[in-house]
């Protein structure tokens, strides 16, 4: 008798231990490969960076684009490049002007 309470109360804290045990491997198995876990935010931290590169590049185009209308205004207008934009809108050349041709 005093040995199966012995064995029994081995067997039970053993089986504690384990069912505690897996249920923190099982969390912490989805804390590393989950839809939510370490590995997602290391590939969302890259698409960001990503991201934040095309921003970046954007946000200079856009400023290059704003300097060149800057030009056009009423303003102030440049007529070198109102003269360009106007021939290249129209397809007019000039009698001096040479024209390249690529293949």
């Amino acid at each position: 008798m005093v040995i199966r309470r012995g064995v029994r109360s081995v067997l039970v804290t053993l089986a504690l231990y384990l069912v505690s045990g897996a249920v923190v491997s099982y969390f912490l198995f989805h804390a590393q490969h989950g839809a939510r876990g370490l590995e997602a935010r290391d590939t969302l931290q890259g698409t960001l960076r990503g991201m934040e590169a095309e921003l970046a590049a954007l946000t200079v185009e856009r400023k290059s684009w704003e300097q060149r209308l800057s030009l056009v205004r009423d303003e102030a207008v440049d007529r070198d490049l109102l003269e360009e934009m106007a021939r290249s809108t129209l397809g007019r050349v000039h009698k001096n002007d040479v024209i390249l041709m690529g293949r």
